[in-house]
């Protein structure tokens, strides 16, 4: 669990980020867009799909930049949080590019901007240093407003209308609909809460999202593939503070429909279904179900030596319209060894275990993969005197 940071007394100026190079070894093979980190859904659906085996990367795409202010006012306290890193996605997938990760002011209780959606707990994500992460974890940054009526130490409760489209930040949304010729449609943004009470012992989460999708058939034939649903999810996670090591417990559930695009690597929110012969609609789009887990232990032996251990996982209950080589479940675990000489530099080995389950046909892939990452990182304040 995130420590809680003291107040500022006044007007104030963060500045921070860090360079990191990764490097490793993947025994396997993946999508070459994604060659640095590691993604069930990006790994081979079948023999040869991405060629050989046996991979060396070198990176620096880890990289971050950003800025925090403060400031006292009137009507509250004003905060502004801009940061960027370097690691491509979208259409820049596989390059080392600026991306924007957070664009976002609040003022007293009320905020605007990109930033980690309601639907997400960011404090489950590990001490690790694979970028991307577990892959059943809800980890979403989406352009949002949102009221926050309690934020107090115990207590907070999160309320935000956000963007419906938001996959933009990894993928454009028409990949998240696996209907040919058909495109998205958003009548309604999404509707996230959520609640989370801090204590002695760490924290636990419960959050709810409820979502409207439509989408309109281009195709000129005789089959209308135009259609809606309504999305719908839980999260429950928490962070559990044990007495050995300082080891935290870091756990996550989650249980929706058509919320895929909010996970951290799931397959699509919709795709095709078959109806039975005679059917008045012989053919549909249909929102897809999944369940995730996440549970990872984070160990602080010494000072200078940190570990993290772990498991996460995904399932997607398929349509019987989907394709044989669909992805329907994905499995991530790590293991790591960090070095900490100094509180702004850190370095170590990590090994990665990611598999890929295909809809039919029995196939599975596994890939394994050995990290070693160096990050020397920045963090000065700016404070007006009094």
């Amino acid at each position: 669990m995130a420590q809680e940071e003291e107040k500022p007394t006044g007007p104030q100026l963060e500045v921070f980020g860090f360079a990191m190079t990764d490097s490793g070894y993947n025994f396997g093979t993946i999508n070459q867009d994604w060659f640095d980190v590691l993604r069930p859904t990006k790994l081979p659906s079948f023999d040869g799909e991405f060629g050989g085996e046996g991979r060396v990367f070198f990176g620096v795409r880890q990289s971050r930049l950003g800025i925090k202010s403060f400031l006292p006012t009137k009507l509250g306290d004003l905060k502004v949080h801009l940061e960027a890193e370097l690691f491509g996605v979208g259409d820049e997938a596989g390059q080392t590019t600026f991306r924007l990760r957070h664009a976002f002011g609040e003022l007293g209780q009320f905020g605007a901007g990109q930033t980690w959606s309601g639907f997400m707990d960011p404090d489950v994500f590990p001490n690790s240093i694979e970028y991307w992460g577990p892959n059943g974890m809800v980890f979403f940054r989406n352009a949002q407003i949102r009221w926050r009526p309690l934020q107090g130490p115990a207590h907070e409760l999160h309320l935000s209308l956000e963007s419906p489209g938001g996959s933009a930040d990894v993928d454009n949304y028409s990949q998240r609909i696996e209907l040919e010729g058909v495109t998205s449609r958003f009548p309604a943004p999404d509707v996230i809460a959520h609640y989370r009470y801090s204590g002695g012992f760490g924290h636990v989460q419960l959050a709810g999202i409820v979502r409207y999708l439509r989408w309109d058939d281009l195709n000129d034939d005789a089959i209308d593939l135009s259609g809606d649903t309504v999305g719908a999810g839980v999260a429950l996670s928490s962070n559990l503070k044990l007495p050995w090591k300082k080891a935290v417990l870091r756990l996550q559930v989650v249980y929706g429909k058509a919320i895929e695009n909010y996970m951290n690597d799931a397959g699509v929110d919709v795709a095709v279904k078959l109806n039975p012969a005679g059917s008045a609609k012989p053919v549909e789009g249909v929102g897809l179900e999944m369940l995730s887990t996440v549970a990872f232990l984070d160990l602080t032996w010494s000072e200078l030596f940190t570990s993290t251990i772990g498991h996460s996982f995904v399932n997607v209950v398929n349509s019987n319209g989907q394709g044989d080589n669909a992805f329907s479940a994905g499995n991530y675990a790590l293991a790591n060894v960090l070095v900490h000489p100094t509180e702004d530099l850190f370095f170590g080995p990590e090994f990665s275990w990611g598999q890929r389950r295909n809809f039919r046909g029995g196939y599975i892939y596994d890939d394994f993969r050995l990290q070693f990452s160096m990050q020397y990182s920045f963090d000065h304040t700016f404070k007006k005197e009094k």
